[in-house]
């Protein structure tokens, strides 16, 4: 019985194969990278998102006490001030009426709240028992409202991307709020706290009623 002769494949042959294939492997791997990076990039080089980004870091680095009702008024003095940031880059930059409306309104808001914080830190002292688990509280909202806006789409349309984010900003507020009213132990903060939340509530609501009503508009003018 003849046996068809078997001959292998040379190593260098298999060698020539195997290249482009890696090749195409790596390019396709280094291609979707770029891809994801170029899209992250668009959306950090929103300046909502940069003046959000920057108050992550000044929010971070602030030094904590430990004592709720503190920690909460210098924490949202940050986070005040860069809403008020985003309102005023809207005013800029922003072509809806309605929408530069409600930043005018928040920016003004939210400047005499600033005022109202400032003032109760300027004469508080931190008191005992310390409650490090509200610093926790207030980290884990912070972080929950960047990873929701950055999961957002954004359009570089300023009404739009402001709209957006600013749901976002303000239900950060409205954790931190909600986390003081159960922590907190000073009048001052515990009224504006619930001051904050009833406030935001309505303006989200605004907000996404808006987002709703123009969703359209933005779908064409893509």
């Amino acid at each position: 019985m003849l046996h068809q002769a078997s001959h292998p494949i040379p190593a260098s042959i298999n060698r020539l194969f195997r290249l482009p294939l890696l090749s195409l492997l790596l390019f396709g791997l280094f291609f979707s990278a770029c891809k994801g990076h170029d899209t992250d990039d668009r959306a950090h080089d929103s300046p909502y998102m940069k003046i959000m980004d920057d108050m992550m870091r000044r929010m971070e680095a602030q030094a904590k006490t430990q004592d709720p009702d503190h920690d909460y008024a210098t924490q949202m003095v940050l986070h005040h001030e860069a809403a008020v940031q985003m309102g005023q880059e809207e005013l800029r930059t922003g072509s809806n009426q309605e929408m530069k409306t409600m930043a005018q309104d928040i920016v003004a808001k939210q400047q005499a709240q600033i005022t109202q914080f400032n003032a109760f830190t300027s004469g508080h002292q931190p008191r005992q028992p310390l409650v490090p688990q509200f610093n926790a509280i207030q980290k884990a909202n912070m972080d929950r409202m960047m990873a929701a806006s950055d999961g957002r789409t954004l359009t570089a349309r300023p009404d739009f991307d402001f709209a957006q984010l600013m749901v976002d900003h303000h239900q950060a507020a409205i954790d931190n709020s909600e986390a003081l009213l159960q922590h907190g132990r000073e009048t001052t903060t515990r009224t504006l706290a619930q001051t904050i939340i009833t406030d935001q509530r309505r303006e989200i609501a605004m907000l996404q009623d808006w987002l709703t009503r123009n969703r359209q508009v933005r779908l064409h003018s893509a």
